[in-house]
């Protein structure tokens, strides 16, 4: 139920999301990994995939925020919440990484962060089932994009490669844990407009 509590306990989240350094209990992916030697159109290229999948996880973080304020059941209140915290260690790891990498997290991530906490917000209001739709929708999106990503990544990589190798393995959970509670398949329209949101956000996140 929809409550003043919970929507200042969720702003606070999202204070958090963007100005503090995100938490993690699992180890770094790449932490027994050593940097590869790169020249410095793979770093900027590396570089630029990770602050995608960092945007990505921002995006991920205000999705489940949204729709955990307005989903129903209790029991899917609280598996969105345990996806968001893995969701948190991704941010984490990725920030990390394009630190390393010598570059920067989008300028834009509290606009992506906005837009994307009002979607899961009315996703959550249409119902459980939909609102698990979207999830499990989202999911397999970022799934894509992550595969794409490993094979766009510079070989030598490993680190980056690391990293997102877990990425691709936590959120194809989340996917599968959406159609285990029941998620409905999504209209054709809704996941090709979907997937036009997320080519504008990479594309547009690749360079700020």
């Amino acid at each position: 139920m929809f409550n003043l509590d919970a929507l200042i306990i969720e702003f606070d989240k999202g204070l958090r999301t963007l100005l503090a350094r995100a938490p993690t209990v699992r180890p770094y992916p790449d932490a027994d990994i050593n940097d590869a030697a790169m020249d410095d159109a793979e770093k900027k290229h590396a570089a630029a995939l990770m602050r995608i999948n960092h945007t990505g996880e921002i995006c991920a973080q205000a999705l489940y925020q949204g729709q955990a304020l307005t989903a129903r059941d209790p029991v899917v209140q609280e598996k969105l919440k345990g996806a968001a915290w893995e969701e948190t260690e991704h941010l984490a790891w990725t920030s990390k990484r394009v630190n390393e990498l010598g570059s920067h997290l989008s300028v834009l991530n509290p606009l992506w962060y906005t837009s994307s906490l009002a979607i899961g917000a009315v996703a959550g209001l249409l119902g459980d089932k939909w609102n698990l739709g979207f999830l499990a929708e989202t999911e397999r999106q970022v799934g894509a994009h992550l595969q794409s990503h490993l094979d766009s990544l510079p070989v030598q990589d490993a680190k980056s490669r690391a990293v997102v190798q877990q990425m691709y393995t936590d959120e194809v959970g989340h996917a599968d844990m959406a159609i285990k509670l029941g998620a409905a398949e999504l209209p054709l329209p809704v996941k090709l407009a979907m997937r036009g949101m997320s080519t504008v956000m990479t594309k547009t996140v690749y360079w700020v």
